[in-house]
């Protein structure tokens, strides 16, 4: 029997179900492709690197052989590897940017369908960014794209809660975020070298921020989640100019005296005209081994600030979900694998992940999008 040995169009056919790591597009849509050659049930494929060095060559490598060695008729696969030209790049970069030649931020556009929550708090220690990573890998659970900006610029942590140590990769003017966990993820934290302090002041936080938001590749996400720094100052200020359709998260306590500051953090939608999405109560309880609750941080704060803004607003602004004390929610932070994922019946995964669903419930709508119609002619 003759066996079939494949072509060269059968071989582009594979590579096309090959994705870039970082982009999520098909190798062969982003021209990195350079040659293919088939001989006796040999391939050669010669592959294009956005950037010398990529930290992804070994998996681009694995998969381009694993897509081209399922065809039938081929007996082995060697890949070769090239770094695109400055000329190239700079032709990657105007296909994925639409043409545009300035960076925009992609979120502010009337067109968007992309929904940014801002995750704020009116003082540290309540829990923010663990309610943020969480619920950002919550949302990819269920088939969401979400990436996560850590815009607590002093005091970032999201990479550790996620578990990752990878640092973006430039692409011509563009910023690849890594990803864990499903999730894309920028933080200044992967610019910085060991844990040195950032001591920025107000225009230096802007332009980080629209670094962040403009520069990096994001892709098409389907959520975006800001974690805010504690407090109403400058980040919160520049958030609000940057992504004006951001809907706030405010994340708080059952402790009073800390339910009255997350009411200012929540307040500050009044003067930026944002939307305020929801209360989340962090630490509600302490669930003892006899099954009883013991309030450690008292109670009825998530209440009290979700009825505060409510009538602040103008608009419900309903109390999510109370999260438990649970000693796992910081040490699988601490250790980079979200509570969700490592605990996903405790009851502190399961609020949580709640929460993640009813803020995925809206579907990407049509709202503020043009559509190709036009009035009938009489």
């Amino acid at each position: 029997m003759t066996q079939t040995l494949p072509t060269v169009d059968d071989v582009h056919k594979a590579l096309a179900a090959v994705q870039d790591p970082e982009i999520r597009r098909p190798i062969t849509d982003l021209g990195m492709v350079k040659s293919v050659s088939v001989a006796d049930g040999v391939v050669d494929v010669e592959v294009y690197l956005t950037v010398a060095g990529c930290p992804m060559r070994d998996k681009i490598t694995a998969d381009v052989t694993s897509a081209v060695s399922a065809l039938e008729g081929v007996s082995s696969v060697r890949v070769a590897l090239d770094v695109m030209s400055d000329a190239q790049r700079t032709e990657l970069r105007k296909s994925l940017r639409g043409g545009v030649e300035e960076p925009v931020i992609p979120f502010a556009q009337p067109g968007s369908l992309t929904r940014v929550f801002c995750v704020a708090s009116g003082k540290g220690g309540v829990g923010k960014s663990s309610v943020t990573v969480n619920l950002a890998v919550a949302m990819a659970a269920r088939g969401l794209s979400v990436g996560v900006v850590d815009a607590d610029i002093y005091g970032h942590s999201i990479p550790r809660m996620l578990g990752t140590d990878a640092r973006p990769t430039q692409v011509e003017k563009m910023i690849m975020p890594p990803q864990s966990h499903g999730v894309k993820l920028i933080s200044i934290g992967m610019f910085t070298s060991g844990n040195t302090p950032v001591v920025w002041r107000g225009p230096m936080l802007h332009r980080a921020l629209q670094q962040f938001l403009a520069d990096v590749f994001w892709g098409d996400l389907d959520v975006l989640l800001m974690d805010l720094p504690p407090g109403t100052g400058d980040v919160a200020i520049s958030v609000a100019q940057l992504v004006p359709n951001a809907e706030i998260l405010v994340v708080t306590t059952p402790q009073q005296a800390a339910a009255e500051v997350a009411e200012r953090a929540g307040s500050i939608a009044l003067q930026t005209r944002q939307r305020v999405a929801g209360v989340i109560e962090n630490m509600s309880w302490l669930e003892l081994p006899d099954g009883s609750r013991m309030d450690v941080f008292g109670s009825g704060g998530g209440e009290a600030v979700a009825a505060s803004l409510t009538k602040a607003v103008g608009a419900d602004v309903p109390l999510l979900g109370q999260v438990p004390l649970d000693p796992r929610v910081r040490e699988q932070g601490d250790e980079g694998t979200p509570i969700v994922l490592a605990s996903p019946t405790s009851t502190a995964a399961q609020v949580l992940t709640s929460v993640a669903a009813k803020l995925s419930v809206r579907s990407r709508g049509l709202a503020g999008r043009l559509l190709n119609v036009s009035p009938a002619g009489r």
